[in-house]
């Protein structure tokens, strides 16, 4: 306890002395998580727009579509031949963060401390810290973080918002960041996390990222568990993957719990994750405009913004993705359509 308690009064003094501002972030976040798209290019894919003509998906979600944000993970060392899996870097996350700045758009980072996808079913430590202490999983999280934002801001990226996590509904680099068995623990890697990212730029926003933002049990427990531990962060961001047939009721929850994070916690509110099945898009498209008039609508503006989850993608991706919004045929289902406006 005593090295732990000399570990957070220094990463309390580091976390204040960040000194590269982030250029303003849209009042309303409209966005989407395009982590894929590097490895589809790679792959040869390309998009067409609703007209069918052939055209660069950023700017299609940009000028199409009215999105002003982007999404990107960063694992800490994937596989670079897995394009859906792993793939995703710092190096390849920033470069892709670039392309979205030269086109005016806002970027927000999630961290999975892990080499492959983190959820709520694994948070698997990367394989490098597989037998490091916890303070030395500390050090490694201080360490990777600092590292994804100073490659971000040598390409002259300095990212808006940072998850501090992926869906940490039972917290992250499990066992020891395990929330239901140590939620001191889960806190602590919380903070160091948000302290380092503030350490690079103390006006990004840094954020804790929950499944199933209708569940206002598991929420409200892991939030709550964070703020009781001590643990400092910004907002928290939700995910949602409703069916064409409850959507409208779980926006309805979601939204209810969201409200109870800004007045229980003081904490500001996202949508991190959205997505519908691809051939829903009529239902998918009504998902969209009223989440987004939701948050849009959350007193004091606190409210952040909505992320659509990897609309590039197309019909069954990566062994079975279906929740895109385009078609076999290269262009666009009418879902993105609930972003406008």
């Amino acid at each position: 306890m005593t090295v732990l308690l000399s570990v957070s009064m220094l990463l309390l003094t580091l976390g204040s002395v960040g000194n590269s501002p982030v250029e303003a972030a849209p009042s309303f976040a409209k966005g989407a998580d395009i982590s894929w798209v590097a490895g589809m290019e790679a792959q040869g894919y390309k998009w067409k727009d609703k007209n069918g003509v052939t055209r660069d998906v950023l700017e299609i979600l940009k000028n199409d579509y009215q999105m002003n944000s982007v999404r990107l993970r960063v694992w800490v060392n994937p596989n670079m031949s897995d394009y859906a899996s792993g793939y995703m870097n710092a190096e390849k996350a920033s470069e892709l963060a670039l392309r979205a700045k030269k086109l005016g758009m806002s970027v927000m980072l999630t961290l999975h401390y892990s080499d492959s996808w983190a959820d709520p079913g694994q948070q698997n430590k990367p394989y490098a810290w597989r037998n490091y202490t916890f303070e030395q999983l500390m050090d490694a999280v201080w360490t990777h973080t600092v590292y994804v934002m100073n490659t971000m801001k040598n390409k002259g990226v300095t990212p808006d918002w940072v998850q501090i996590g992926n869906e940490t509904n039972d917290g992250m680099l499990w066992d020891d960041g395990k929330a239901s068995v140590n939620m001191k623990n889960y806190a602590w890697l919380v903070n160091t996390g948000n302290n380092a990212v503030k350490s690079v730029s103390s006006s990004t926003k840094t954020i804790v990222h929950i499944a199933n933002g209708d569940n206002g049990t598991v929420l409200d427990w892991n939030i709550g568990g964070l703020v009781a531990n001590g643990a400092t962060f910004d907002a928290v961001g939700l995910s949602l993957y409703p069916s064409s047939t409850d959507w409208s009721s779980a926006v309805t929850k979601t939204v209810t719990n969201a409200k109870l994070m800004v007045s229980k916690y003081g904490k500001e509110v996202l949508m991190s994750e959205i997505g519908m099945d691809y051939n829903q898009p009529t239902e998918a498209k009504n998902f969209i405009a009223k989440i987004k008039t939701e948050f849009r609508n959350i007193s004091g503006g606190k409210g952040l913004g909505v992320f659509y989850w990897e609309p590039q993608a197309t019909p069954g991706y990566n062994g079975g993705y279906n929740k895109g919004a385009w078609q076999a045929d290269g262009k666009p289902t009418i879902a993105l359509d609930g972003f406008l406006n």
